[in-house]
């Protein structure tokens, strides 16, 4: 399937880009997570430590759990705060 990847904050910067379009057979988020990080170091560094990212997918949040079946575009971010 191809996908939309779109990364914010400092996730962008880690990985150098603001989103790009893939095609992967991943079945989950995190392993997703796993095929990007094979295709370069960046992403290894963006996502060291997934305890400190969020996600959403088709702008719903999900988790690493989440299935990408029939997923159209999938966004990491750090976590928000606010008040």
């Amino acid at each position: 399937m191809i996908i939309e990847v779109l990364y914010f904050s400092w996730v962008r910067e880690r990985v150098g880009r603001s989103k790009e379009t893939i095609e992967t057979d991943a079945p989950t988020i995190a392993q997703l997570v796993d095929e990007l990080i094979s295709r370069d170091p960046a992403y290894g560094v963006a996502f060291k430590d997934l305890s400190q990212i969020k996600v959403a997918v088709d702008q719903e949040l999900g988790d690493f759990t989440t299935p990408l079946i029939n997923v159209c575009e999938v966004a990491f971010f750090p976590p928000m705060t606010g008040g």
